[in-house]
């Protein structure tokens, strides 16, 4: 069985909405990088997942704004032949680029929780909030790799739903402070 991670950018309040710019569509997009002092060990998570990375997993949204700039980013050089999966109802063969490794369109939760029951390693979601909160919903998510930084947003995706369904734990795995404030949480789903 190969676990799903989801990895990511929150705000302390649990918004996910737009770290890289406002292109995203929060009015405060860009807060990742806005008023905050560069700390190179506090992106030294980014750097760990590769090592643990075998595919990749983004909702449609997601897939449609890295895919026109992973492929030849330096920075993502090292996902670039992994297999990715775009999980999307919509989303067309025709619509997928190409130089990017193997890309498989999976059209639902279903799909998802059987892909999980193959061989092979762990399978990080990048970006795509609201299908890591539909996947965490369907109890699919087994760990979480978060980057909480030192911002109220008030407005906004979440990354966890307001839906009413039993409690599970979270078992810490790791945990650092930096000191611009970013802390790295890595927590498991205890089953």
């Amino acid at each position: 069985m190969r676990d799903l991670v989801y990895t990511g950018f929150m705000s302390l309040d649990g918004v996910v909405d737009s770290p890289g710019g406002p292109q995203e569509g929060h009015r405060s997009g860009g807060w990742v990088f806005k008023d905050l002092e560069f700390v190179p060990e506090a992106w030294s998570l980014k750097g760990e997942e590769l090592a643990d990375t075998t595919a990749l997993m983004f909702g449609r949204r997601s897939y449609e704004a890295f895919a026109p700039f992973w492929p030849g980013s330096e920075d993502h050089a090292g996902y670039k032949d992994l297999p990715k999966y775009v999980v999307s109802s919509s989303l067309s063969d025709d619509a997928l680029v190409d130089d990017w490794g193997p890309i498989t369109i999976l059209r639902s939760t279903e799909d998802v929780a059987a892909l999980k029951e193959t061989d092979g390693g762990a399978i990080f979601i990048h970006g795509s909030g609201e299908l890591a909160r539909r996947l965490s919903d369907a109890g699919l998510i087994d760990r979480y790799n978060l980057l909480v930084f030192p911002v109220l947003l008030g407005a906004g995706k979440s990354l966890f739903g307001r839906a009413d369904r039993d409690k599970y734990m979270l078992s810490l795995r790791e945990s650092q402070s930096y000191g611009n404030g970013i802390l790295k949480l890595v927590y498991d789903v205890a089953r």
